[in-house]
């Protein structure tokens, strides 16, 4: 039952996001403010800025003219929605590849291979007791770290205060990217989950979705505090939204439903997705952790 649920959860979560993306693309909300210099913000590993924005253009006296008018004419708010979701997409997994990651990409590639070696010995060792307890504890985190994040953007939105409407649109984005990574390693992966088949934890024994490689609590629970701790990098709001990404990761653990190798790579997964959005498209008039 909790398998539909989860299931459940993220068809509601993707149809959210197509909504959420073309309403971003809509309202512009990530245009600087006037009073600074204009600036395109691009992706994380680009240290510095464009001197204009993609949709700005530059008359003869250095000034800055808007082109929106003749771009809207030519490309929807969906068009221009799913333009820049294939954008981040490619940002995304060109990433790894990048000379500068490479040390990181060997780091998480080993750490991987060692725990997917060691997974079934691991997860029979675990205690037995209290799997629901944990399995409810991972529920309640992550329900409630939505809910809270839900509201913010509402009250963002209600109270135009751009800080908190910032945040949740990031959010969305950041979980749309989430999903549409997520999704096909599901469906590659194929991996029984600890309590399924010989509990051998096999990989490709599953031609659907919803499987136990990577993780999906996880990835998307990292996501989400990610970016909220990024936007506000104050030490309690770290660890509340820490905090509770890490009791959704251990919970998803302790509670049977994925292997430690899963779980690694969905909650690394989440973060690092959250943190190439966050810097791609944060405003740093709003937030002293934004970089470009």
């Amino acid at each position: 039952m909790d398998r539909y649920r989860i299931a459940l959860s993220q068809a509601i979560v993707g149809a959210l996001f197509i909504f959420a993306l073309c309403a971003t693309a809509k309202a512009q909300t990530f245009a600087p403010p006037a009073s600074v210099p204009i600036m395109h913000f691009r992706s994380m590993d680009s240290v510095g800025f464009d001197s204009q924005p993609a949709d700005m253009s530059s008359d003869g006296s250095g000034s800055a003219t808007s082109t929106n008018s003749g771009q809207g004419s030519r490309h929807g708010i969906i068009v221009r929605s799913v333009l820049r979701g294939l954008r981040d997409q490619k940002e995304l997994y060109t990433e790894p590849f990048k000379p500068s990651n490479f040390k990181w990409d060997a780091l998480f590639l080993a750490g991987t291979g060692a725990l997917i070696a060691t997974d079934r010995r691991t997860s029979r060792a675990l205690p037995n007791g209290h799997v629901d307890l944990f399995r409810n504890i991972t529920n309640v985190s992550l329900d409630s770290t939505s809910a809270t994040l839900g509201g913010l953007w509402a009250y963002g939105i209600a109270k135009k205060n751009e800080h908190a409407k910032e945040t949740g649109e990031l959010e969305l984005e950041t979980l749309v990217n989430t999903f549409l990574i997520y999704t096909p390693m599901q469906f590659i992966a194929g991996r029984e989950r600890p309590e399924e088949g010989t509990g051998n934890g096999r990989f490709w024994q599953h031609a659907g979705f919803n499987t136990s490689f990577p993780a999906g609590h996880p990835i998307f629970s990292w996501a989400m505090a990610t970016v909220v701790a990024h936007e506000y990098p104050k030490p309690w709001v770290k660890l509340l939204a820490y905090g509770a990404a890490t009791a959704v990761s251990m919970g998803r653990f302790l509670g049977r439903e994925h292997y430690a190798s899963d779980v690694l790579v969905g909650s690394v997964l989440g973060y690092a997705i959250a943190s190439h959005i966050f810097h791609a498209r944060c405003n740093p008039q709003r937030s002293e952790a934004c970089s470009h």
